[in-house]
This record gives structure tokens, C-alpha cells and sequence, in this order.
């Protein structure tokens, strides 16, 4: 299923976009449009949030008759766009992507694709029998660093892979915010945290081991800590009013209010005030009100805090990932890759490669290159190169800008569904029949 494209001239005027869902990811993405207005412009938007389409409207000067409270009135409408940007919750994905799909518009479809393996499938479907281009937010691939190293493996600099070593701190307030008070905090509402969180890492691990397939699987996992049988004597059920928040490195006073203080209104303060710019008012009433502000041992959490998945590719080479809450760091991964020539090893910041046969190592940099405004979106600015090469892609009507395209993306996404499976089911999966045997919603929801 190779992308292909219904248009076929190369664009001369900016490609025009609209957004569905002008959340935090939304937002990051629309302001690509404000650094390059010659190359895009956002010209719709979609949110049943009246604060978040709004500023968005103003953000980009859309026309009243371009702003919808629901996509449906939008994919409706006669076609007045180029792509869309599918930003809304995890599960509410499919419908739209599918929708759009089948309208003629390019997508470029946030992370993860979907909640199910099957609807991840209907969404590539869709796409290839429409015609359209699809790129979806697996940011890392386009972080210039974690690019070098691919283009590293590829020039043989360290022989045959034979091993991957790959760990995702999250970070112990990251973890607490959006996994524990947020969003992504509960199976039924968003996904498991193996797809929430680390479809990006998997779908890494997928991409460094090139050509070869992986044959089994198997996958351990919990939740840890956050629970009512560790929270502490005399704590309360929110932090503005516990005896004991001075003592509690996750509460919510140090992580929101204590930065909004500071003039940091960014992420992750800005994600608690969605009807509103965060200040010390509006962060304060969060904290009293909303789930932001609840004990992180009194939220409706379930979610693993602490995974491992174990991989066996064609040809011997094995993976191992790690995901953990409890770092000091925050999402900066580290990777390990030992081939039979060298080992290579990357911090988040650069590469060494040490080379078997000189025993000496060499340092590899990669300039990143992204306004500020994307270096400080927590993906070092892979954002804005993801961003880039889909308005590249759709204006030169040319889908190998896109380096996160449907077929890939779909095998890496199927992958963690079976890692999960074997979480779940405390088993080694193989995996010859990965795409044929979809794991269902009622795998996932498995406890």
C-alpha cells in the first residue's frame, strides 16, 4: 500500500490547512503556518471547545464561516482545503481521519493512529483508496538526531545490528500530569500508556531494525505508586488544601502554580486552563476544581507506571525498551545499539559510535535547526521538521518527504498492540500472523 496523491501539479500559492482539534497539540502544529506564511496557511478549525477554536481563529485570522464546533459540519462542507490536522483525543481519531480521507484531503493524523488495530487498519484503507497522502505524529523520526542515527545503521558504520537498548524516562511530574491527573490517565478514556506514550519508541525500535520483521514478543507492566494504599498520613484529597504538600514532590501547587508564579505559562500550566490563559486566578480555581488539582493517590488512574518489551527480529537481532515514570529527566530517551562492528549510543543530544577495530570513538552531531517557539515543545524541534516535510509533501505533491507514512506506521502500531497482548495475557506472542489476528478493544481493556 504505497501512498499515492489524487493532485497532481506542484502547489505555487501556500498549501491550506485546517485543524481539527485546537488543543496543545494543534496549536503546536498551526504555528508552523506563522513561521511560513508563504508555505501554509490555516484556513478552518474544529473544536467543540469555544476558548481553544477561538484562539486559534485569532491566532490565524480564519473567515467566522471556517470555525465549527464539530468536524462533522466541516467534512460537509464542499472541499475548501488542501489537508487536514487531526489533533483530537486518542479515540476519536478514526472517525474523522476516515471521513476526511474519503473527501480528498492529505492528512497528517497525531499520534497514536488509533485505539484498536482495527481501526488503525480502516484508517490506512481509507487513505490508499482515496488517494490521499498520510503522515502521522511520530515526531522522533524527524528529530535530526535520532535521523543520524538511522542514516548511521544504513552506511554500516557499526556492522550487522545485533541488539537494541532503548529507555524512556517520562519524568516523575510528566508522569503525574498527564498519566495520572490527565488525559491519558485511564484505559477507558484514552489507551493504554505502551500506546499513549510509547508508540513512538516502539515504532523506533521498528525503524532501526530495518527490513526485519519482528517474530515474538513478550511484555511486563504495572501500575506503581499511585494508588490510595501509598498515600501518605494526613495527606488531603487536593494539594491546596494537604497538611503534608510541602513533602510531596508531585503536587500539583509545585507543578502548576508554583511555575504560572514564575511566568511560566507554557506546558504543561497551560493544559489545566482550557477555558482560559492560565494566571494565578485561573490556575488557583483549577487546583481547587478540576482534576488537576486532585492527591495522585486519589485519581482514577490505570495505567502502567513501569513497562518492558522484549523483541526477536528476523536474523537474531533482539530489542529491549524500557518505559519508566519515576526519572529525573523528562522523555530525554537514551539508546544503545551494538552491531558487530561498533556500538553506538545516543543521549538525546548527540551520537558516539566506538568503532571495534581503531577502539576509538567518534562523536556525530546533528543540527536541529527549528525556531525556538518548536525547540520548546519537548520534541527538540522535531515538531516543526515533521510539520515541514508534510507541507513539502503535500505541495510537491511528493509523499517520500513523509518519513512516518501509512505502511510503517501501521506495522509499529500493530506491534505494540501485541506487546500489550502479551502484558495482558503473560505470554511471548509470536508474531507471524501480526495484522492478520488485529487485537481487538476487548484485548486492551483486558485487566
Amino acid at each position: 500500500m504505497g501512498q499515492s496523491s489524487s493532485q497532481g501539479a506542484k502547489m505555487t500559492s501556500p498549501v491550506r490547512v485546517i485543524v481539527v482539534g485546537a488543543g496543545c497539540r494543534g496549536e503546536i502544529y498551526s504555528q508552523f503556518a506563522s513561521i511560513h506564511p508563504d508555505r501554509v496557511k490555516v484556513v478552518g478549525v474544529a473544536d467543540p471547545r469555544k476558548f481553544a477554536r477561538t484562539k486559534l481563529k485569532q491566532q490565524h485570522h480564519i473567515l467566522d464561516e471556517n470555525v465549527f464546533e464539530d468536524w462533522n459540519s466541516m467534512v460537509e462542507r464542499e472541499k475548501f482545503a488542501d489537508a487536514v490536522l487531526i489533533c483530537t483525543p486518542d479515540r476519536l481519531h478514526k472517525e474523522p481521519a476516515v471521513a476526511f480521507a474519503q473527501k480528498g484531503y492529505h492528512i497528517l493524523l497525531e499520534k497514536p493512529m488509533a485505539t484498536t488495530a482495527e481501526d488503525c487498519t480502516a484508517i490506512v484503507e481509507a487513505c490508499t483508496r482515496s488517494g490521499v497522502m498520510l503522515s502521522v505524529g511520530h515526531v522522533l523520526r524527524y528529530d535530526p538526531v535520532i535521523h543520524k542515527i538511522k542514516e548511521l545503521i544504513n552506511a554500516g558504520v557499526i556492522g550487522d545490528v545485533m541488539h537494541i537498548q532503548h529507555l524512556e524516562p517520562v519524568g516523575f511530574y510528566h508522569f503525574a500530569h498527564s498519566f495520572v491527573r490527565g488525559n491519558w490517565r485511564n484505559e477507558a478514556e484514552s489507551s493504554f500508556a505502551l500506546l499513549a506514550k510509547s508508540c513512538h519508541d516502539i515504532d523506533l525500535i521498528h525503524h532501526w531494525a530495518g527490513p526485519r520483521r519482528c517474530v515474538k514478543v513478550s511484555s511486563f507492566g504495572s501500575v506503581g505508586h499511585f494508588g490510595k494504599e501509598n498515600k501518605p498520613t494526613g495527606a488531603g484529597n487536593r494539594c491546596v488544601e494537604c497538611s503534608i504538600e510541602a513533602d510531596c514532590p508531585y503536587s500539583a501547587s509545585k507543578i502548576y502554580l508554583n511555575r504560572v508564579k514564575q511566568g511560566h505559562t507554557g506546558w504543561p500550566v497551560s493544559v489545566i486552563c482550557p477555558n482560559s490563559l492560565p494566571d494565578i486566578e485561573s490556575v488557583t480555581e483549577a487546583l481547587r476544581t478540576g482534576p488537576y488539582g486532585r492527591c495522585v493517590y486519589e485519581c482514577d488512574n490505570d495505567v502502567c507506571s513501569n513497562q518492558v518489551v522484549n523483541m526477536e527480529f528476523e536474523g537474531g537481532l533482539t530489542a529491549a525498551f524500557s518505559m519508566v515514570a519515576f526519572t529525573e529527566e523528562i522523555c530525554k530517551r537514551k539508546t544503545t545499539i551494538y552491531g558487530s562492528k561498533g556500538e553506538l549510543s545516543c543521549d538525546g543530544h548527540e551520537v558516539r559510535v566506538f568503532d571495534f577495530l581503531s577502539q576509538r570513538s567518534t562523536k556525530h552531531k546533528a543540527h536541529k535547526d527549528a525556531p525556538m517557539v518548536f525547540g520548546m515543545s519537548g520534541h527538540g524541534g522535531a515538531d516543526y521538521h515533521l510539520m515541514g516535510a508534510f507541507i513539502s509533501a503535500v505541495a510537491n505533491n511528493d509523499p517520500s518527504h513523509i518519513r512516518s507514512g501509512p505502511e510503517e506506521t501501521l506495522l509499529s502500531h500493530l506491534l505494540v498492540f501485541e506487546a500489550e497482548r502479551s502484558r495482558l495475557e503473560s505470554r511471548v506472542v509470536h508474531c507471524g500472523d501480526i495484522g492478520k489476528r488485529p487485537m481487538t478493544e476487548k484485548h486492551v481493556q483486558t485487566t
